[in-house]
C-alpha cells in the first residue's frame, strides 16, 4: 500500500500593538510602531524569527528539495508576515520564493490578516480571502486550491462555504471526539458537501515534532528520523500522515541546539528508503485518494489547547468584548474609504491580539505566556482597547457617529 507524508507548515507573524496608552488614544495613530528594543517591536521580532527560523529552515528545505526528487511540502503564509518580510527581511522572503520556484511546494489559501472573520462577518472574511489570493499570486505566482482557516478553526459551515467557493480541499484538526474510532490518516469528505475533500491533522505525530521533540523528560526522547519513520511504517492505518505545524517549530520553538534541523534533514532519506513511501502536497494526496467516508463537525474545532475550541481567543469577557466591539465598527470603517484607517482596523482583527488576552493559566497558560509580548492578558487588553478607542476618535473626526 502506498503511503505518503503530507508535511504542511504555517507561516505567520502579527502586527503587535505597542504599549499604547489612553494618552496616546486620540493623539497618535501609530498602534504598531514600537521602539526597536521594545518587547512589542514588530521589526525586532520579525528579524529574530527570520534569522532563527525562516532563513535556516528554508535553506535546509531547499537542499532537501534539490537532493530528494521525491520530497514535497505545503505551506501557508499570511499577508501580515509577507508585508513584514517585504519591509524588514527581503532575504527571508526570497528564500520562500526559492522554495516555491522548485515546483514542489504548494501554498494554501487563508485570510490575509489571520483573522476569525468567518465567525463574525462573512463579507469581511471573503474580502480577506480574496486579498490573500491576490497577494499569493503577486508574490509567488500560485493560485491556492486548498483552504485552511485561521488556527485550523473548522466546522461544517466553513466546509460548505469552501466547497461552493471552488476549493478542492480543506484542513482540520483530527480531534479524537470527532473522529471517534477512525484514523486521521485518510482523505475524508466534509458533511453536506459535494466535491471538496478534508485532510485532518494527525496531532499526536505532529506534536511529537512541534512540542515534544526537545523535551529530555519525554519517554521517546531523543526523537530521530529513523525512529519516526519506523513509527509511521508500523502504523496499520492510513494512506497519508498529515503532519501540520507552525513553521517556527524549526529554529524558534525547537531551537537549533535541540537537533531539530538534523531531524528535518534526515527524515526524507529515511522515509523514502521504502519504495511505496512518498511525500505529497495537500492537492496531490487529495487527487491520489478517494474519500473513505464523511466527517460531520457541527461544532467549531481548532488546533489549539486541550479543548480544541475557540476558547483560547473568545473564552473570557475581555476577549469577547474586544472582538465584538471591533467588528461592530465594520460598516462605519469601510464607508470612510480611508485606506489607512481600514488597514489599521484589519490589522487589529488578527487573532493573536485576542490570544494575548487569554486567561487559561492552568493546562495551557505557559504556552499563551510564551507567545505574548505583554506581561499579563490585561495589559494586552488595555493596549488593544486604547487602539480601538482611537479608531472611534478617527471616525468621529470624519463626522461618523459610533
Amino acid at each position: 500500500m502506498s503511503r505518503a507524508i503530507v508535511l504542511y507548515l504555517h507561516v505567520h507573524q502579527p502586527y503587535r500593538v505597542r504599549h499604547y496608552t489612553i494618552f496616546d488614544s486620540g493623539n497618535r495613530h501609530d498602534y504598531f510602531n514600537a521602539a526597536y528594543e521594545d518587547d512589542t517591536s514588530n521589526e525586532r521580532i520579525l528579524k529574530k524569527v527570520a534569522e532563527k527560523s525562516y532563513i535556516p529552515t528554508n535553506r535546509h528545505l531547499l537542499e532537501l528539495l534539490e537532493e530528494n526528487p521525491g520530497f514535497k511540502l505545503s505551506l501557508s503564509i499570511t499577508g501580515t508576515v509577507i508585508e513584514q518580510l517585504e519591509r524588514w527581511s527581503p532575504e527571508a522572503l526570497q528564500s520562500f520564493k526559492d522554495l516555491v520556484a522548485t515546483g514542489r511546494v504548494e501554498i494554501l489559501a487563508e485570510t490575509y490578516h489571520h483573522t476569525l472573520a468567518f465567525f463574525y462577518s462573512r463579507s469581511e472574511f471573503e474580502m480577506q480571502v480574496e486579498m490573500h489570493r491576490n497577494k499569493i499570486q503577486e508574490i509567488f505566482g500560485q493560485t491556492p486550491r486548498v483552504f485552511r482557516n485561521t488556527e485550523l478553526a473548522y466546522n461544517n459551515d466553513l466546509a460548505y462555504w469552501a466547497d461552493h467557493a471552488g476549493y478542492k480541499g480543506i484542513l482540520a484538526e483530527g480531534w479524537d471526539p470527532v473522529l471517534d474510532w477512525r484514523s486521521p490518516n485518510y482523505v475524508y469528505q466534509p458533511a453536506y458537501t459535494d466535491n471538496i475533500r478534508l485532510l485532518m491533522k494527525n496531532y499526536k505525530l505532529s506534536d511529537d515534532i512541534a512540542f515534544r521533540f526537545g523535551d529530555s523528560k519525554w519517554a521517546e526522547y531523543p526523537l530521530t528520523a529513523d525512529k519516526f519513520s519506523h513509527w509511521l511504517s508500523e502504523d496499520p492505518d492510513g494512506t497519508n500522515f498529515n503532519l501540520f505545524m507552525d513553521y517556527e517549530t524549526f529554529g524558534e520553538h525547537q531551537w537549533h541546539e535541540s537537533g531539530i534541523f538534523g531531524f528535518l534533514e534526515h527524515l526524507p532519506k529515511e522515509w523514502l528508503k521504502t519504495d511505496d513511501h512518498s511525500f505529497m502536497t495537500v492537492s496531490e494526496v487529495i487527487d491520489a485518494n478517494e474519500s473513505v467516508g464523511q466527517v460531520d463537525m457541527p461544532q467549531t474545532v481548532t488546533w489549539a489547547d486541550t479543548e480544541r475550541d475557540l476558547s483560547a481567543w473568545l473564552g473570557n469577557s475581555m476577549q469577547s468584548t474586544a472582538i465584538g466591539s471591533l467588528y461592530g465598527l465594520q460598516q462605519q470603517i469601510l464607508d470612510t474609504d480611508d485606506l489607512a484607517l481600514i488597514d489599521d482596523w484589519r490589522r487589529l482583527q488578527t487573532s493573536d491580539h485576542f490570544y494575548y488576552m487569554c486567561t487559561k493559566w492552568f493546562n495551557d497558560g505557559d504556552i499563551h505566556a510564551y507567545f505574548s509580548p505583554y506581561a499579563t492578558p490585561y495589559e494586552g487588553y488595555m493596549n488593544f482597547m486604547n487602539a480601538y478607542r482611537d479608531l472611534q476618535f478617527r471616525l468621529a473626526e470624519k463626522g461618523v457617529m459610533v
